[in-house]
């Protein structure tokens, strides 16, 4: 028998500046080659299938150490197989990109929504799974430069209607599982499409009224291809609901992975691992099912962040207009709360129809900020005849001291007073200065480019490459921990937040002006712990046997 020595390395990057500015960021889609209008049906809407948008996905699928950005295209009622495809972009470096599609093999028409990232046959170059209107596709990157369709023999099914997808470690055996979560039965052909009455208005039907389609769980075997094992983990004992995003996360502490499910217009799941392969759905036992005056939500976007500093994931979900965005709190011990009043995040949701969003220290102040974006999905003459607003822009916060405080176009930048029909971003470095920058995906309309201008403040990043043989080299549902200047913060690093999107697979931190000695705790899912001390301005490399 062979013996493996495992290693799992660290790396770690930070820069020195000067102390924290506001948040301020520039739209640079123009000169960088990032050029994609998107399709997802036609306009005005007739149907939901035609209204959920595409995601985007951050990949450094040839392995250079810069991002490179994939996104899903969708298609129309009148050709829902064959759309005018996906499309990938090579990062060239100083925020230019370019189209590569062709070169890579890729030719997906299907009409794709989500998509999630991670190597899922553990070679050592990330793959691509891409949920669609009829049948999911799984994208596996031969380290060539080219994707492979894999579909076939992956085991990943589902001709049905697929939306949010997570992949993470839910057996703790090394390698990515898979949740892939699904909405609702409706057939593009359908004529006439079916309608219903929203606050007097006539509007597409949905979802309500229309049949659930189960979520599904599927489990790695290790060399890339997929079971599904829904019925025998127990997710399939609740009933179906309308399912648009989920995340693979160890929730409560114990080491052992759980999975949040935000549905549209009920209530969410919150499935508790049990350490023997099964689940629990433990949503109203814990207090994050429903908003806290009780109502099921409509959730499509999810946040994950440590407002409050006690080492516990908590949740921001955004919801349709008349609502609140939400902030669920971890208490511990399996429990939330909802406190979205109390960080003054119940207000700036309420006119909007929000989806992704994301928890980033886009200013390096050492706290996380919060942004989502918006977008109505009735056609633009009823919102008119209704005073709705059909294109929103974005809202921005900055986390000040107990709350968080909307930003002004003024401060942040003029790409906060556009209006647009806003639906999927995908956060990260992609021009390797330390900040975050954003890509974001219009419901039929253009992919964005926002570039983040702060150059000041130290930051710090935290990557993890296992190259144990097997294992999951990103390291999903891990949690990073970082102590500077006697202050503690925390990160995870997670696939399936914002909507229907992949980011960088990294833990970010801001600093301040902070330039000493900074102690990085790492908690690998299965509860390992390690433990390093950096200084700024240095890249160090952390073995463990």
């Amino acid at each position: 028998m062979k013996l493996f020595l495992p290693f799992l390395f660290l790396f770690v990057a930070c820069s020195q500046g000067e102390s924290a500015r506001p948040i301020h960021f520039t739209d640079i889609t123009a000169g960088s080659g990032l050029h994609m209008k998107l399709t997802n049906g036609e306009d005005p809407p007739q149907m939901l299938l035609e209204v959920k948008g595409n995601g985007v996905a951050l990949i450094d699928f040839d392995r250079d150490g810069d991002s490179d950005v994939f996104v899903p295209n969708g298609a129309t009622l009148r050709r829902p197989g064959r759309g005018p495809g996906s499309r990938l972009f090579e990062n060239e470096g100083g925020m230019r990109f370019r189209d590569i599609t062709q070169q890579a093999g890729i030719d997906l028409k299907n009409w794709a929504y989500g998509v999630a990232m991670g190597d899922v046959n553990a070679d050592g170059f990330d793959d691509l799974l891409v949920t669609c209107y009829g049948q999911n596709a799984i994208l596996l990157n031969n380290g060539r430069g080219q994707f492979d369709n894999a579909t076939a023999r992956s085991g990943i099914r589902g001709r049905s209607w697929s939306t949010g997808c997570s992949f993470g470690d839910i057996d703790n055996d090394g390698d990515l599982d898979l949740y892939v979560a699904n909405y609702a039965v409706l057939k593009a052909s359908e004529t006439p499409p079916p309608t219903a009455n929203f606050l007097g208005a006539t509007v597409m039907k949905g979802p309500m009224g229309l049949p659930a389609v189960p979520d599904v769980l599927y489990e790695n075997q290790g060399d890339g291809t997929f079971r599904d094992i829904s019925e025998e983990s127990g997710i399939h004992r609740v009933a179906p609901s309308y399912g648009l995003g989920a995340v693979i996360l160890d929730f409560d502490g114990d080491h052992i992975p759980d999975i949040f499910v935000g549905n549209d217009s009920e209530a969410s799941f919150l499935f508790k691992g049990l350490g023997d392969g099964t689940f629990e759905e433990i949503g109203l036992a814990s207090g994050v099912a429903l908003s806290g005056g009780g109502a099921g939500q409509a959730t499509m976007g999810i946040a994950v962040g440590d407002v409050d500093s006690n080492g516990l994931p908590d949740l921001f979900t955004t919801n349709f207009m008349f609502d609140t965005n939400t902030l669920h709190m971890n208490l511990g011990m399996g429990l939330f709360e909802d406190q979205t009043t109390k960080y003054g995040l119940d207000l700036d949701g309420r006119p909007y129809l929000s989806w992704a969003t994301s928890f980033f220290d886009f200013d390096h102040d050492s706290d996380e900020d919060l942004i989502f974006f918006n977008g109505h999905i009735y056609p633009e003459e009823t919102c008119s005849a209704r005073d709705w607003a059909y294109r929103q822009p974005p809202v921005l916060y900055e986390r000040t001291e107990g709350r968080f405080e909307r930003q002004s176009p003024q401060n942040a930048g003029l790409w906060l007073a556009e209006e647009h029909s806003d639906r999927s971003a995908a956060f990260g470095d992609l021009d390797a200065d330390g900040d975050i920058d954003l890509v974001v995906c219009e419901r039929n309309g253009p992919v964005r480019l926002l570039r983040n201008d702060r150059d000041g403040g130290n930051w710090l990043k935290v990557q993890i490459n296992d190259t144990r043989p097997g294992h999951d080299r990103h390291g999903y549902g891990s949690r990073i921990k970082i102590i500077a200047n006697g202050k503690s913060q925390f990160r995870w690093i997670t696939s399936g937040v914002s909507f229907l999107a992949a980011s960088e697979p990294m833990a970010h931190f801001g600093l301040g002006s902070y330039s000493g000695p900074v102690t990085i705790v790492v908690t690998l899912p299965d509860g390992r712990e390690i433990r390093t001390v950096s200084s700024c301005c240095v890249l160090k490399q952390i073995a463990i046997y």
